[in-house]
């Protein structure tokens, strides 16, 4: 698969090919990639969406300090949520999931939310 947004060097072992699922489509990346950057490479920008009001969010930074590309890391029936992107290293066969979206991270049905802001009270309640 091309690439077009790589760039020469680095700690990407371009010469071997790992395949990996985010959201049930099948992409590919390479051994030293992380999830965010293989993400990035492949096309993909929108990762998740935001607790209250659905936002879209994408890929913000390079580290662990990453806030908006939280996703959930799926091996067989084991689940890990809020695992931030940034900091997992691709593997063969890795399986994402992204969070805070239904019935998908295109079309969230919960973004509604963001148009209903104004009548929304700030913060959050904890009851």
């Amino acid at each position: 698969m091309q690439q077009m947004t790589r760039l020469a060097g680095g700690l990407i072992n371009r010469s071997q090919s790992l395949n990996f699922t985010f959201d049930g489509r099948r992409y590919q990346g390479h051994p030293g990639d992380t999830l965010a950057s293989a993400l990035l490479a492949n096309g993909v920008r929108l990762v998740g969406r935001s607790f209250k009001y659905h936002r879209p969010r994408g890929v913000l930074s390079a580290g662990s300090e990453e806030p908006n590309a939280l996703v959930e890391l799926r091996t067989g029936a084991r689940q890990e949520p809020n695992t931030r992107a940034t900091v997992v290293e691709l593997f063969e066969g890795l399986e994402a999931r992204s969070q805070n979206r239904w019935p998908s991270l295109g079309f969230d049905a919960l973004a509604i939310n963001d148009l209903l802001s104004p009548f929304f009270t700030a913060g959050f309640y904890y009851k």
